[in-house]
């Protein structure tokens, strides 16, 4: 369930530029954007401890919870938010009124449980294609994951899309074809040996078409004959 019971209190202000957005964070606030369900925009700031609280939780961005703002309290999500990338502060938040009557896009991770018998008995490594899915559902009905059990898989076989579990309140945008998980060989180094480094070294190599065609071209101008030298009396041409 991706409904918190948690609520964060926001401040209007007012929408700017950078220096509006520096003044707003000296204030141990972050600057946010508030919009959705047919409503106007609105520039608030939050507590971005809060915030990052609800993007570390176990439903992640798709965390539903109360923002309370003018008085009031809406249903809302986060569905952007940039952090300041050497530090790692908090920086700006984009947040969604949330209807909770109208299904929602949202993209939610895929879990592997177990231990694949490939890589028990058969020496293969466990490889998973794609980490996420997206869906289509009702705010009330965003899981956290969708987990799938993996211990059955050996080489040949894979799990795909159509292959997760899920009851008729989830819809899968993913393609149903699209692999999640299979079992793949070990990649393994080729390293060469010595023996092999020192014969690669010695051995002389073929001399390029492009010397070979200049070389001779070289020869042929020294052994060509040098043009006679016209007689006395007789006129250049």
């Amino acid at each position: 369930m991706a409904i918190a019971d948690t609520s964060v209190t926001a401040q209007p202000r007012k929408a700017g530029g950078k220096n509006d957005a520096k003044r707003v964070r000296k204030t141990g606030m972050v600057p946010a954007a508030l919009y959705g369900a047919g409503k106007d925009p609105l520039a608030v700031a939050v507590d971005p401890k809060a915030v990052s609280k609800i993007l570390r939780s176990e439903t992640g961005h798709n965390t539903i919870f109360d923002l309370a703002v003018n008085g009031g309290a809406e249903k809302v999500m986060i569905v952007d938010w940039q952090y300041e990338p050497l530090k790692g502060h908090l920086l700006h938040v984009d947040l969604k009124r949330i209807a909770m009557d109208k299904v929602l896009r949202v993209s939610v991770p895929v879990v592997l449980k177990g231990t694949p018998e490939g890589v028990k008995t058969e020496g293969g490594v466990l490889e998973q294609l794609i980490r996420e899915v997206e869906i289509e559902c009702l705010p009330a009905d965003i899981p956290a994951a969708i987990s799938v059990d993996v211990s059955g898989l050996t080489f040949g076989l894979n799990i795909r899309v159509s292959d997760l579990a899920h009851g008729d309140k989830l819809k899968f945008l993913t393609p149903a074809d699209q692999m999640v998980a299979h079992i793949t060989h070990v990649k393994e180094e080729v390293v060469a040996t010595p023996d092999a480094v020192a014969a690669e070294a010695g051995a002389t190599p073929a001399e390029p078409e492009v010397i070979k065609k200049g070389k001779q071209d070289a020869e042929g101008a020294e052994g060509a004959e040098a043009p006679a030298k016209p007689e006395k009396g007789e006129k250049k041409k």
